[in-house]
């Protein structure tokens, strides 16, 4: 009975170790944050020091703001801007004088929705009741004063645009203009952050939010060279020194130096890298190893990052064309065959018929002909899959001219033979006829 107590006693240590090894490495994967090795390098010091001074002064000395942080996607803007926030936030005066509102081009579609979402954060919703306003200024403006103090003083707010550039899209700009009038004028403490990925978005705004725009930028690019890319992969793997079991601990981050140190590993790495430099997808691609790790499979396999990469770089069309069927795969490599002979040139249904007809007939024996109107319509379920689109400038075409529509390949020949590669059970003729191109 005793035996039975310890040896089950041991199991539990090494589950609970296991548990805390998943939630711990989650948590340095899945948060938006930059690790400890990137922190401190000079590219992200100088932005870090300007957006944080930038904020302070707004909620020190209601300075009004505005300012863009500008980069390509995964250069780590909303990472930058979260870090200052959370520094700011352990201040208890920021805490007290600072409202946020966050709003994103991709969920605010118009100034209406922006307005309402605002209206929300602010927690003014029973403020505005039922009031009808003349104006988008003039409601901006009455939620502004409605979060003045007992004294002249109005609380700050910070407002961080993302998506900053599908803003400038909106009817008449009113929004950014109002914002940025605000900020210009003083009328209230208010400090502007926007997020963009647009390097020409200062061409976007109109000249009358162009002129209360402070211009101040903050530029970001990702400058990891190959071996600091490798110290953040040990950094998102390795434990903190916390954990209760000390020797697991170890033996943990001793495995993720060899897996750093190995060949294989570094190999998938640097292919990985020179896709993509951003932290992003570097966690992206640890999702599925770390998820994986458990006391059955308690440590990171070079097959763990090989199938993880496969799954990160899958050519999403090549999987498409997994799915169609003989008849369409036919009618892809007729297509594709006819861009090769025009050279990218438009083609229609009826060439496209045309060559598959030439191809069934010399092939009688081996493949399945199939009637005129069974063809056009797997030709129009590729159009459907947007595997075939019309050409530029070639309409809709009127009723009974389907046929005769200008229509171009969205797949390349590299696409077709990984497919056709991989197709379950591809007729050796079909093959033979894409082996041609």
């Amino acid at each position: 009975m005793s035996k039975r107590k310890s040896s089950g006693s041991a199991v539990v240590s090494e589950s609970v170790c296991y548990s805390e090894l998943q939630k711990c490495l989650r948590e340095q994967i899945y948060k938006i944050s930059a690790p400890c090795d990137v922190d401190g390098e000079s590219d992200l010091d100088k932005p870090r020091r300007h957006l944080l001074d930038l904020i302070q002064r707004c909620s020190s000395m209601g300075e009004s703001n505005s300012a863009l942080i500008i980069g390509p996607r995964g250069a780590g803007k909303t990472m930058l801007l979260s870090s200052v926030l959370e520094d700011l936030k352990e201040n208890r005066d920021f805490r007290d004088n600072v409202l946020e509102v966050h709003l994103n081009g991709l969920l605010q579609t118009d100034d209406r929705i922006a307005l309402k979402e605002i209206t929300r954060q602010l927690q003014l919703e029973n403020v505005v009741g039922d009031r009808v306003f003349g104006s988008f200024a003039d409601n901006l403006a009455f939620l502004l004063e409605a979060l003045k103090k007992g004294s002249r003083d109005s609380q700050a707010v910070l407002f961080v645009l993302e998506e900053f550039d599908l803003f400038a899209h909106h009817k008449n700009q009113t929004l950014l203009y109002n914002l940025f009038d605000i900020a210009q004028s003083q009328q209230a403490p208010i400090t502007v952050i926007g997020l963009t990925c647009r390097l020409d978005v200062i061409e976007l705004l109109e000249k009358r939010v162009k002129s209360r725009f402070s211009h101040r930028q903050i530029h970001l690019f990702n400058s990891l060279t190959f071996d600091q890319y490798l110290e953040v992969f040990e950094s998102l793997l390795t434990l903190p020194s916390e954990l209760r079991d000390k020797k697991f601990c170890a033996k943990w981050n001793k495995h993720v130096q060899n897996l750093s140190e190995d060949q294989g590993v570094t190999s998938i790495l640097k292919k990985l890298y020179d896709t993509s430099k951003d932290i992003r997808t570097l966690k992206t691609f640890l999702m599925l190893p770390v998820a994986r790790i458990n006391p059955s499979h308690p440590r990171l396999e070079m097959a763990d990052f090989v199938e993880a990469h496969k799954l990160l770089t899958a050519d999403s069309k090549s999987n498409t064309l997994h799915g169609l069927s003989v008849l369409e795969l036919c009618l892809v490599v007729a297509m594709r065959r006819l861009s090769d002979i025009f050279v990218n040139q438009p083609f229609n249904f009826q060439m496209v018929y045309n060559e598959y007809q030439k191809f069934v007939q010399t092939r009688s024996h081996a493949v399945q002909s199939f009637d005129r109107p069974v063809v056009l319509k797997a030709f129009e379920h590729l159009q459907q899959m947007e595997l075939v689109r019309a050409a530029e400038g070639s309409g809709t075409g009127g009723r009974g001219q389907k046929e005769f529509r200008p229509m171009l390949l969205m797949i390349d020949k590299s696409q077709l033979m990984q497919a056709i590669q991989k197709y379950p059970a591809c007729p050796t003729e079909v093959k033979h006829w894409a082996n041609t191109l």
